[in-house]
């Protein structure tokens, strides 16, 4: 069974089970790109259907739409926001007309819900119709980039929380080591020693600013262009309507949403996008300096640092028997690579509008969500698959604190920099010990010196003596 829907291009047989109607079908047809409907991001979805529900019962309140159409448009918009009616949003995420095949997406199916609750068959466009209705006093220019704003909003709500939920676990790692006993290293070079847990903790508080940063980001998407219509002269919208539209919006969702004070400035504007793109891009850099830590660390198990130990998930090799490999932090690794690019489309795309708007927001939408929803997915695996499990090598660690020549820094208080270089140079050079250097043959500290200066509560947390 079909139905016959008409746009002025020509007529169109819809399935009649489909709420979607001509224009999205005709979206469908012409944009083969990602494969990824836009329903792969539900949150994009209840985002139109917030917007769409706060511009109708916007108009209706300026008395520019009946009150029974605009109570039916607000009843369907419900729907989505309940989560309901995603296999009917069929748009690819990327798309020329800067998403109007989604905005006619979200009005043709909304249209089709409103006139089924008022006993209507969908395509009876002159009762509730996608247009001059769903639509009123709306463009795809100030409804898309609104209701991206907002699914961006609850989108890195999931983001920051999963972000802190592995701060919450390098922290209970932080506790857990507190007392072991390792070999700081700069340039890959033994620096000075330091406790395991003081290296979990400072990736614990990296974390932790990061979620800030995404946090301060969402901030700054509160500002919308609702109401601004075409290029942000509010043409076709009722007077009033763009501040009635972003308070109703405000009050839908239990967000602080505030209209722009430059209308034509929002709706040409993708700065924001950029903003939030480039504290994803930091965060995966961040994450990515980590994971080289962690796999540094645990490299071996004989032959390299040996310092912790990561769960084994899966045989590493189709040749070597018994290898294991560091196989999520690789993959978050690579999770990372592919953010930072994501980020230099979202950079191209903000630069390429011209005039009074940027057309290319959908493919910043697809570059967003698909960095969002990948470093979730990969911080989670961190967390759940190799954090929560690591163990430490504390006999190894403290091994090779005492027999390294780093600790000499701990005696130059007390012998001078030319003294202790030197003292390094014969260790290195004789393969000595510190111990055996100062205590045993140069007779430079006692027994009982040398034991205060590198007990492990000096050790960690030195006390300046001289």
């Amino acid at each position: 069974m079909a139905r016959i829907e008409k746009d002025f291009l020509g007529a169109k047989e819809i399935p009649d089970d489909a709420y979607y109607g001509v224009q999205t079908l005709r979206g469908k047809e012409n944009f083969h790109i990602t494969g990824m409907p836009v329903s792969r991001e539900p949150a994009l979805i209840r985002a139109f259907g917030y917007v769409k529900k706060a511009a109708a019962l916007a108009n209706r309140d300026l008395g520019v739409l009946d009150r029974k159409v605009a109570d039916a448009i607000a009843g369907a918009c419900d729907r989505l926001i309940e989560g309901e009616m995603l296999d009917q949003f069929i748009t690819d995420f990327i798309q020329g007309g800067a998403g109007t095949s989604t905005n006619m997406n979200a009005n043709e199916v909304i249209a089709n819900l409103a006139l089924e609750s008022l006993g209507h068959r969908k395509g009876e466009y002159e009762h509730v119709n996608p247009n001059d209705h769903v639509n009123f006093g709306q463009s795809t220019n100030d409804v898309y980039p609104t209701a991206l704003h907002l699914a961006l909003i609850l989108r890195l709500d999931g983001f920051v929380a999963a972000l802190r939920r592995l701060q919450d676990a390098f922290f209970a790692k932080a506790r857990e080591f507190d007392r072991v006993l390792k070999m700081g290293r700069t340039h890959l070079q033994d620096a000075v020693p330091m406790s395991l847990g003081r290296e979990f903790h400072g990736w614990g508080t990296t974390i932790g600013e990061e979620a800030q940063h995404l946090a301060d980001a969402q901030r700054h998407m509160l500002q919308v262009n609702l109401g601004a219509t075409a290029i942000g002269t509010s043409v076709t919208a009722a007077p009033g309507y763009p501040a009635l539209a972003t308070r109703y919006l405000a009050q839908l969702t239990g967000l602080g949403f505030t209209l722009a004070g430059d209308l034509v400035e929002e709706t040409s504007d993708t700065g924001t996008y950029v903003l939030v793109s480039g504290a994803l891009k930091q965060t995966s850099a961040k994450l990515t300096k980590i994971c080289n830590d962690i796999r540094l660390l645990a490299s071996g198990p004989r032959c390299g640092l040996n310092e912790i130990n990561l769960p084994q998930m899966q045989p590493g090799s189709s040749i070597m028997p018994g290898k294991v490999n560091p196989v999520i932090p690789e993959v978050v690794n690579q999770v990372g690579f592919l953010v930072i690019g994501l980020d230099l489309t979202v950079t191209l795309a903000a630069s390429a509008g011209q005039l009074q708007l940027n057309v290319m927001e959908p493919v910043i939408a697809f570059a967003l969500f698909s960095s969002i929803a990948t470093m979730e997915r990969a911080v989670e695996s961190l967390r759940v698959n190799c954090v929560e499990g690591i163990t430490a090598n504390a006999d190894r660690t403290r091994e090779m604190v005492l027999n390294s020549l780093g600790i000499v820094t701990a005696l130059k208080p007390k012998l001078g920099y030319k003294k202790c270089a030197e003292i390094a140079r014969e260790g290195y050079e004789t393969g000595k010990s510190l111990h055996d250097i100062v205590v045993k043959e140069r007779k430079l500290l006692t027994e009982q010196q040398w034991d205060g200066i590198f007990s492990f509560e000096n050790l960690i947390e030195p006390k300046f003596e001289q």
